[in-house]
């Protein structure tokens, strides 16, 4: 994380566990005013790196699950790496600078990822780096959130993952009611942030963790690495996926997976009394060895329960109760996924 950004979320009220952004004094409130809205969030969680030179583009079109030779100079996607076995390496949100790609992921993935990809350049016109340092993150979600961007002078896409440029920044709006993502170089953030705080509550990254989880959008971290074939995180319903691309590692199984209507686990998002990790075992009788699935994601929602995503089989999900961190642990009440 940068330095000077780090410190002027500091001077703005931020508690940090490292380089994650907890809160900004009142996590309870943070999670009540992001039921209303606009919130202002830092996106210190997350990393960046830069796909640039004249092959990049066919470079990640062979490495990662979506389509990349058809993403639009203003289009985002995700998408995600995976091994030889189909299993998801990380998750990514990838957008275009130019020439160059942007690909979003877990900050604490970014080292390995980097560095595993940069083993496949071989000869190819590629080069790969990290832009950690030189761009900040900001989440910016709720009512009244796409009038803020117009009043701190940004540009307002119209429509999901769809990327708008100007005044220095990329907002790129996702999914959900007015939730916006903005990279802004380093240097600026504080102006930026200062601007769009007038109108916008502070809040800590668990906040903007909550609002993915509502979106229905699953986030690959540490804790379930190599844990799912992208189908069973719903990556194919969210465009993470695609079947008529040729060849990238994995794809053999993620296709026959598809095609053999083998997906027999899926993504769903819950709420139970907490607190939960990412990663957490679930648990069901009618489960094979009474395991009955994995937490992808979990924040504290504004009810005070926790709310999560997690891959769980279909016939646990639908044939009775599923137990957080063991077969007597607190019960899942599922909801409903907004696709």
């Amino acid at each position: 994380m940068n330095a000077l950004w780090k410190s002027t979320l500091e001077t703005a009220g931020a508690k940090f566990d490292g380089d994650f952004v907890t809160d900004f004094g009142d996590a309870a409130a943070e999670r009540q005013a992001a039921l209303t809205g606009p919130v202002l969030a830092p996106l210190s969680h997350l990393g960046l790196i830069a796909v640039d030179g004249e092959e990049a583009k066919s470079f990640l079109h062979n490495q990662v699950t979506s389509d990349v030779n058809h993403l639009k100079a203003d289009g985002a996607q995700h998408s995600a790496w995976c091994t030889a076995k189909g299993r998801m390496l990380a998750s990514f949100l990838l957008w275009r600078d130019g020439d160059a790609y942007q690909v979003q992921l877990a900050a604490e993935l970014q080292p390995a990822i980097q560095k595993r990809l940069q083993m496949y350049v071989l000869r190819a016109k590629v080069k790969i780096a990290s832009r950690s340092d030189e761009v900040a993150l900001l989440g910016l979600a709720g009512a009244g959130s796409a009038a803020l961007l117009e009043k701190a002078g940004l540009p307002v896409p119209g429509e999901t993952l769809v990327v708008a440029e100007g005044n220095g920044a990329k907002v790129i709006r996702l999914e959900g009611s007015e939730r916006f993502e903005i990279a802004v170089a380093a240097d600026g953030a504080a102006a930026l942030w200062a601007a769009l705080a007038t109108g916008a509550r502070p809040v800590g990254t668990p906040v903007w963790q909550w609002l993915q989880i509502q979106a229905g959008i699953p986030h690959i971290g540490a804790p379930t690495q190599e844990a799912f074939v992208p189908q069973m995180a719903n990556f194919e319903r969210i465009g993470g996926v695609s079947f008529h691309k040729g060849c990238y590692p994995g794809q053999e199984i993620v296709a026959r997976t598809q095609y053999l209507g083998k997906v027999k686990r899926a993504l769903y998002r819950a709420k139970v009394a907490g607190p939960v990790q990412d990663g957490a075992a679930l648990f069901s009788a009618l489960a094979d060895e009474n395991h009955g699935g994995t937490v992808v994601n979990a924040a504290p929602a504004a009810d005070g329960q926790w709310e999560l995503l997690a891959v769980i089989p279909e016939n646990c999900a639908s044939g009775g109760p599923v137990h957080v961190g063991g077969p007597d642990g607190p019960v899942l009440e599922l909801l409903p996924l907004p696709y």
